[in-house]
């Protein structure tokens, strides 16, 4: 039993390494960027910024650190749709049905319980859900503010720090928005 776990569970740490080859499209089609952020590396700085604003504010931190972990994992799978290069519930469904096939995998415990975070983020109606979400933005705006400090125009980058400012409302991610962004 202890093999077959091991094979499934490498077969799943495969599918979140293939992230890390996943372009993030909205930088390259929006704004030009030629070599822009993985996916992984997304996913890594917000579970960075989801870790210190959970500890600091009473959140479920493993809760979610683990919802940004897999928030984009079907992207191993899909690749990374930018906003209107699909119908909204067209790219749900597919990565609905991806997200459950790479969990297809792994022991049924562990299946479940990242089956119930996922439908948790997609369902965005918890506070760690509605969190993540914002983080997500929070996360964008400040990888433009990189890309803008490294030398592409704050007018290409405006609709990401539009998104973001329109899209973040808790206290705590709008301070770091101002703080980092504007």
């Amino acid at each position: 039993m202890e093999h077959s776990n091991k094979v499934v569970i490498d077969e799943f740490l495969g599918n979140m390494l293939d992230l890390k080859k996943v372009p993030r499209q909205g930088w390259i089609e929006k704004a030009n960027i030629r070599n822009p952020e993985s996916v992984a590396e997304h996913t890594f700085m917000m579970s960075v910024i989801g870790m210190l604003i959970s500890d600091s504010k009473n959140f479920d931190t493993e809760k979610i650190l683990k919802m940004t972990l897999l928030h984009d994992l079907a992207e191993s799978k899909i690749g990374d749709f930018t906003p209107g290069q699909i119908p909204k519930e067209k790219k749900l469904r597919l990565e609905n049905k991806v997200f459950s096939e790479l969990l297809d995998s792994l022991p049924a415990t562990l299946k479940e319980n990242y089956q119930n975070i996922w439908n948790e983020f997609v369902g965005c109606n918890t506070p760690e859900s509605k969190l993540v979400h914002e983080i997500d933005k929070l996360e964008m705006a400040i990888q433009a503010k990189k890309y803008e400090q490294g030398g592409i125009s704050k007018e290409k980058l405006r609709q990401f720090y539009d998104s973001a400012e329109e899209k973040i409302h808790h206290p705590k991610l709008k301070e770091l928005f101002t703080k980092m962004c504007k």
